[in-house]
């Protein structure tokens, strides 16, 4: 059973967290790579599929989007999993008091869940470096307004343990089904 975990990061942290989740799987025994959603072609090799992505402004970065969509039939087949990378901190719960990963949910996970009927899903804390150099508009904008700036915590919030944890769940439940 090979399992493919694709993603699409800006700056590279969610694409530490494919390559833990990948990493995590191989250490169960299975056959696992963690590929960009832009590099990946033939989805039908792979047995099952975990997509990632990172989300701003409560949204996937859109190739995540498209891939799930492009390779819909195939990925109906088989096994899936979503996650997505992207609450700043460490806190679980926001000043409104409600559940920072419910709150932080992309508004594609509603739409992924009837098109793919994943198995699963999660949500993950991020990383931030503020003095990363900007991509896209959103940032360049973000990055000329002080308070803005000063508003997101910057570092390196990712729960491996938390991450390492789904991956033997994942593992387990693919290794049950066989």
């Amino acid at each position: 059973m090979t399992v493919l975990v694709a993603y699409a990061s800006r700056h590279g942290a969610t694409a530490g967290i494919a390559e833990r989740i990948a990493a995590g799987l191989r250490t169960a025994g299975l056959p696992a790579e963690a590929s960009s959603v832009n590099d990946v072609r033939a989805v039908a090799r792979y047995d099952a599929v975990v997509i990632g992505s990172a989300a701003y402004m409560f949204h996937w970065l859109k190739e995540a989007t498209a891939f799930a969509k492009h390779h819909r039939a195939v990925l109906t087949e088989r096994p899936v999993w979503l996650f997505s990378s992207g609450p700043l901190g460490t806190d679980l719960v926001d000043k409104e008091g409600r559940d920072v990963f419910e709150a932080s949910r992309p508004k594609e996970f509603a739409e992924l869940q009837t098109l793919l009927r994943p198995r699963g899903d999660r949500i993950f804390f991020g990383a931030w470096d503020a003095d990363a150099p900007a991509i896209g508009i959103g940032e360049r904008f973000l990055r000329l307004m002080p308070k803005s700036r000063a508003a997101l915590p910057t570092g390196d919030f990712r729960d491996w343990q938390a991450i390492d944890a789904w991956a033997v769940e994942i593992a387990s439940e693919l290794q049950s089904a066989a």
